[in-house]
């Protein structure tokens, strides 16, 4: 579908520290025809209306379902009518970074013709931003992309193919499109939240309950400009949802399965420092301390191992469930967890079992 340059995109999601902006790369138009509108093709409609739109990257976008008229998916043939209600899904359109193709190990987990699905690691930034021109993930795609076929760029396929993000600290499973109808189907998965994506964590704490949900607005800190903040009460950010099961309880610290039902920048994070309950050695959001536990010598001492250990946040994007844009076909993945965390859920483990229940 046609990037658009929209006025309400907060350059502030260029200035995060881990130089990614939001999860979610396409937003949501709505455009009710004016009343004097002439009988039009709507491909030739939104040409008009959409500004660096083109009349193929519309009718792939049309194709895909990204545009609907009052509710109904439409053909390209389609003749907009006064007071029709168009709900355009476009691609968001952050800094513009010429993204260079640069020779990288990938761990590609499934390929086609269409899609790639990727394992990444932690520490490296998904796409460049300000800060993180070179060595991210998307520079690695882009010569894989290249390597197979010299005529894709970034203008036949934006972002090569990028549909979504994690986190630079953030392991685990991404999918990147290869052809520019995979990634407007793909992209309007994500929007929908029709995608499964589940998380393991490390966070701080035992639960009372072994699942929950929280449902609390993400936006950006109003004074903090570089960090996200929840907001129960909806007066800022967007809606964020994200279900949480307990997996093991180590008194002092909990292994738990997050499940996304929306994809905002540090959703995860940000809700788990909300309910009191912040990742694991993470330095933005109140992880990087002891925030459970007596402090004596020994403890912090093993506390201070087990940052060294896994000198990260404790997050990895484990599974991933879509719909395979071409053959429709339900698609699910699951990763291994990298090692840094399965020796620091073993290291817990140990001592948890050693200690037993903590004093109170």
């Amino acid at each position: 579908m046609a990037t658009e340059a929209m006025a309400t995109q907060d350059n502030d999601d260029l200035l995060l520290e881990n130089g990614d902006a939001s999860e979610e790369l396409y937003v949501r138009r709505n455009i009710v025809v004016d009343k004097g509108q002439d009988l039009l093709r709507i491909d030739k409609f939104l040409m008009a209306r959409i500004e660096g739109a083109t009349r193929n990257k519309i009718q792939q976008g049309i194709e895909a379902g990204l545009v609907l008229v009052n509710n109904q998916p439409v053909k390209s043939n389609y003749k907009v009518r006064p007071k029709d209600e168009i709900v355009l899904y476009s691609e968001t359109n952050p800094e513009s970074t010429e993204i260079v193709p640069e020779p990288m190990a990938l761990e590609i987990v499934y390929e086609d013709q269409d899609l790639m699905v990727l394992n990444k690691p932690a520490g490296i930034v998904v796409h460049p931003g300000c800060g993180n021109y070179h060595g991210t993930l998307v520079n690695g795609v882009a010569f894989h992309l290249r390597e197979q076929n010299p005529d894709v760029t970034e203008a036949l396929l934006p972002r090569f193919g990028l549909v979504h993000r994690i986190d630079k600290n953030t392991s685990g499973l991404l999918v990147l499109a290869k052809n520019e109808k995979a990634s407007a189907h793909l992209a309007k998965q994500f929007f929908d939240h029709t995608v499964d994506r589940k998380y393991i964590a490390l966070v701080w704490g035992d639960f009372s309950e072994d699942q929950g949900t929280v449902h609390a607005h993400v936006g950006r800190h109003q004074r903090f400009r570089k960090i996200m903040t929840a907001y129960p009460d909806g007066d800022y950010g967007k809606e964020a949802i994200t279900h949480y099961r307990v997996l093991e309880h180590f008194h002092y610290v909990s292994l738990v399965e997050c499940q996304l039902e929306t994809g905002r920048t540090h959703q995860i994070r940000v809700h788990m420092q909300l309910i009191g309950h912040p990742l694991f050695n993470d330095d933005t959001y109140g992880g990087d301390r002891i925030v459970k536990g007596t402090i004596y010598t020994k403890y912090k001492q093993f506390v201070d191992n087990c940052f060294a250990l896994c000198p990260r946040h404790a997050l990895h994007a484990r599974t991933l469930g879509f719909i395979h844009p071409t053959t429709k076909e339900r698609m699910f993945f699951e990763s291994s967890l990298p090692n840094d965390i399965e020796q620091l859920i073993a290291k817990w483990r140990s001592y948890a079992a050693y200690k037993g229940a903590p004093e109170e």
